[in-house]
């Protein structure tokens, strides 16, 4: 599970809805679209809002806000995860579904992006109480999901256990066993080999071509992770086994770092099922005081809107990679490309877990399971291609790789629905 923030930070996150229109906006100007281009795509088709009662373990009745937002469906299925937090907001959900859209278009999926969340603190619930949460919201928003409709997928504080949860509700409504409706399944109910770790391989992979492409060996790198959660401590692992220097890791208590390079292994082995691991240390530091410390390659890998206008000018890194979603805002990546710091944006970087929910779905429709070696190839393949892709996209037009990555998964966007007939340009 992914940590929760649990403290405000010292820094003022804009709203990610307007994060993505305004990036939205300047690739389909880029492309010379026509505005209705942008009109369409700007919004969700469809927003549910929902209220789910659930029964707590004192007796008393706690009614919960949940919402999904179903992005486009232009090019197939939508597809999205869940998220539990305190703190998600109607325009977040919004966001997180455009840029989910442009994710399967930029890696070539058959679908277009969703998203869910439930406003709830899961550090505070029982397992009961998780378990009646998660089949409430799969019952209110039944009529809207499906294998062939929106398959929903873990997302920051949601996991495979949820999942199967979510799944039996569902096979109940339906009265037959349904195994696409979800992805990030538990492998005996239909799970992908890979799954769990997949976004840190995805973020992993785009380093590697990164490192590849600027002609700087990986394990001469030295790299900060903010989060330790599932992508964070999974990444953190990878490039400790690949010799990379780790000096930095956070959780949502704060950092440690160490320009030496930290014991990755000991950290793994000690910290706790949230992530916490600066608790074992007197010497921690903010995660914002982290964002700025000396390194090679930053990777924001928890929250959204960290880098902001006011410290983006303080970073000390040559490259950022966007693991966590939305973490750096339209003004912070402005003074970034001012000051040649390269940013491999995060519907790229972090597009692994919905690839491999993609072969999961796939993996269902046939019946046929894959082994772990099997979907690594296959997912390092869609990475590759589709980082190249962007690369050559961001020199063709003289762009960052934010805007390329949105040039890339607004083409297939906008087309498909061009061909349907529901836009004529």
């Amino acid at each position: 599970m992914e940590s929760i923030r649990s403290v405000q930070e010292d820094t003022v996150v804009d709203n990610p809805l307007e994060e993505f229109q305004a990036t939205l906006k300047e690739a389909v100007e880029i492309l010379h679209y026509p505005d209705e281009v942008f009109e369409f795509l700007k919004k969700p088709m469809r927003f549910l809002e929902v209220s789910i009662p659930v029964q707590m373990d004192n007796g008393k009745t706690k009614v919960f806000q949940g919402y999904r937002a179903q992005h486009n469906d232009a090019t197939g299925p939508t597809k999205g995860g869940i998220r539990f937090h305190p703190d998600v907001t109607p325009d977040e959900v919004k966001a997180l579904a455009g840029w989910m859209s442009l994710k399967c278009g930029i890696t070539d999926l058959p679908y277009g992006g969703a998203k869910g969340g439930i406003v709830c603190d899961p550090r505070t619930m029982s397992f009961g109480e998780l378990e009646r949460l998660s089949r409430g919201y799969v019952r209110a928003v039944s009529q809207i999901v499906g294998p062939t409709k929106d398959i929903p997928a873990p997302d920051m504080y949601t996991n495979s256990q949820i999942m199967a949860w979510m799944l039996d509700e569902y096979d109940h409504i339906r009265e037959f066993d349904s195994p696409g409706f979800i992805t990030g399944k538990p492998l005996v109910l239909g799970g992908s080999q890979g799954r769990e770790t997949a976004t840190s391989k995805g973020v992993l992979y785009s380093l590697q071509m990164l490192s590849e492409l600027k002609n700087i060996p990986i394990e001469k790198m030295s790299v900060i992770v903010q989060g330790f959660g599932n992508v964070g401590s999974y990444l953190a692992q990878y490039l400790y086994e690949l010799g990379v220097k780790v000096v930095g890791v956070s959780d949502v208590l704060g950092g440690i770092y160490d320009a030496d390079g930290l014991d990755i292994p000991y950290l793994l082995e000690n910290r706790d099922s949230f992530g916490v691991v600066s608790n074992l240390f007197t010497n921690t530091i903010s995660n914002q005081e982290l964002l700025e410390k000396e390194c090679d390659v930053l990777i924001p890998a928890a929250i959204g809107g960290v880098i902001t206008k006011k410290n983006a000018s303080r970073l000390n890194c040559k490259i950022v990679i966007e693991a966590a979603n939305g973490p750096t805002t339209k003004e912070a990546l402005t003074i970034l490309d001012e000051r040649d710091i390269v940013v491999v944006p995060d519907i790229l970087a972090n597009a692994g877990g919905v690839i491999v929910s993609y072969f999961e779905w796939c993996q269902n429709n046939q019946g046929f399971y894959w082994s772990e070696e099997l979907v690594d190839e296959r997912l390092k393949e869609k990475i590759t291609s589709s980082f190249l892709n962007v690369y050559h996209t961001s020199q063709n037009y003289g762009v960052s790789m934010k805007v390329a990555a949105y040039i890339e998964g607004i083409r297939k966007l906008a087309e498909a629905a061009r061909l349907r007939g529901w836009l004529r340009f």
